[in-house]
Order: structure tokens, then C-alpha cells, then sequence
């Protein structure tokens, strides 16, 4: 085969060889090359500067919820880069609709195989856009108690009180219950305290409530609540219901069953242990346990 044979091949209808060797031919194409990554370019850098201004919006204002915002930032930037790649398609000569079409029956089958996960991604919109829970609130999802540092299209993450990240899918978020303990401002504190059947009530009731009241924790607006709750087997309990901020809540509820134990002391009023009287087999004295 000679030279003139070769170039004179065609490499598709109409087209020879020779006629992808021509200067003309090469400069077309280096420069759809060329135009094809500074499009590529400012697509990325486009839609990464939409999505900082989209979630710094968010950051600017206090009362707009920071994850719905970052959430429309990575939709606006992979809108953005969608619409770069149909341009650099174009600029080929490529036929964008056909590709649409495949790509959309591409999308249907990774969608069949992928159901877990696109499950998870459409529980995270509903997440985002309901907000009944943001970042920074301490709540208890699945079981799992902490705050929430995150919540991505795919998962939900915590950090649990003992500070170990926890990841929840978002399916599951949205499935269960969610207790959210950082929505109100205040919250009730409760306990149950036993006192013995031979007590003073009244200077128990006084006791309790002067301690728990002491602490500049405890609100007196809405009143507390104390009341004899039970008629235990051995002890007389009282049920003490006092509000507090939300954030002392924890904190305030351990600290009063110490001080309330040792007011209790003080004032000589028994907390009772548990007893019963044993009658031993063979006429023996009864013990006490």
C-alpha cells in the first residue's frame, strides 16, 4: 500500500485519512479540545462559587437553618456541572437528546439497584427541608442519644455523650421517633424520693422542696410539684416535678438526688432500705433481711 492508498482511506463516511491529517482538521479539533476544558473549568468554578455564596447565606443569618442551605449549595453546583458537560457534548457535535434518553435509562436500572441508598437520599431531602432536627441539637434517634454534628442526602451523624461518632442512615432517621431534647427552652426536671412510713411528711415535703428550690437552677415560674406518688412496701415516695432550663437539665437532675439525700439526713428523716422478716424452720428466731 502506498502513501496515497493510505490517505486515501476512509475512516468513516466521507471522511479520509488524509483528511484527519489536515492542518485544518487538527486545529478544529485541538481547539473544540481547548474550548472543551476552559468550559470544564468554569463550570467547576462557577458552580463551586454559587454553592459558597448559597451556604455563606445561610451562615450570615442566624434564623436560616444552615443545612437546608448547604443542601441547595450542592444542588445548585451539580446543576451547574451538568449543564457544563451537555455544553462540552455540544461543542463536540455530540447529540445531546439521545444521550439524555440513555443516560435517563441508565439512571432506572442504578435506581432499581441502588434502592437502600436512594431511600436514604430521599429521606435526607425530607430531613433538610422539614428541619425536626439541625445541627447542634441534642436528640435520641434509633436508641442512639447526642448531638447532631451533620446531616448529609445519605446519613445522619452524632456525637454520642461518651464523644464517639455515631452514623444513623437517614431511612432510619426519618422512620423512627425523634426526641429532641434542644427545641424548647426550658424543660421539667422529675424524681421520686423515698422516705420511711414513720416520717414527719410534712417536714419531708419541706425538706425536699427548700433544697431543690435553693439551687439557682430551679425556676419558680411554672410552680413546682411535689406529692406523695406511692405507697411503696416499705417507704412513703414523693414525686417532685421542678423546671429548669433545658440546658441545666441533665446536670441539675444528678446534682438534687445528692443534695436531697443529704438534706434528708440532716433533718433525721430515714430513707429506707428494703426489709423483710424471715421465721427460720424448726422454731428457730426470726431474722430480719
Amino acid at each position: 500500500m502506498n502513501l496515497d492508498s493510505f490517505l486515501n482511506m476512509q475512516i468513516t463516511d466521507g471522511v479520509t485519512i488524509g483528511d484527519v491529517l489536515t492542518v485544518d482538521f487538527l486545529a478544529s479539533v485541538l481547539g473544540n479540545v481547548v474550548s472543551a476544558v476552559v468550559i470544564l473549568l468554569l463550570g467547576f468554578i462557577i458552580g463551586g462559587w454559587a454553592a459558597r455564596r448559597v451556604r455563606k447565606l445561610g451562615e450570615r443569618h442566624p434564623k436560616l437553618d444552615v443545612m437546608l442551605f448547604n443542601f441547595l449549595g450542592s444542588i445548585l453546583r451539580y446543576a451547574i456541572l451538568a449543564i457544563t458537560v451537555i455544553f462540552v457534548l455540544n461543542r463536540f457535535g455530540l447529540e445531546t437528546t439521545s444521550l439524555v434518553a440513555a443516560m435517563g435509562a441508565a439512571g432506572l436500572a442504578i435506581g432499581l439497584a441502588l434502592q437502600g441508598t436512594l431511600s436514604n437520599v430521599a429521606a435526607g431531602v425530607m430531613i433538610i427541608l422539614f428541619r425536626p432536627i439541625k445541627v447542634g441539637d441534642f436528640v435520641e434517634i434509633a436508641d442512639e442519644m447526642g448531638t447532631v454534628k451533620d446531616v448529609s442526602l445519605n446519613y445522619t451523624e452524632l456525637a454520642s455523650l461518651s464523644n464517639t461518632q455515631v452514623i444513623i442512615p437517614n431511612a432510619q432517621v426519618w422512620g423512627n421517633t425523634i426526641e429532641n431534647y434542644s427545641v424548647y427552652p426550658t424543660r421539667r426536671a422529675e424524681w421520686t424520693f423515698g422516705v420511711s412510713y414513720d416520717a414527719d411528711l410534712k417536714l419531708a415535703e419541706t425538706t425536699i422542696l427548700d433544697t431543690i428550690m435553693a439551687d439557682p437552677r430551679a425556676k419558680s415560674d411554672p410552680e413546682p410539684f411535689i406529692q406523695v406518688n406511692n405507697l411503696g412496701d416499705s417507704s412513703v415516695d414523693f414525686l417532685v416535678r421542678v423546671w429548669v432550663d433545658a440546658s441545666d437539665n441533665f446536670g441539675f437532675q444528678t446534682d438534687m438526688k445528692r443534695k436531697v439525700k443529704e438534706a434528708l439526713d440532716a433533718a433525721g428523716i430515714e430513707i429506707p432500705y428494703p426489709y423483710r422478716t424471715v421465721v427460720m424452720a424448726g422454731g428457730e428466731a426470726p431474722a430480719e433481711a
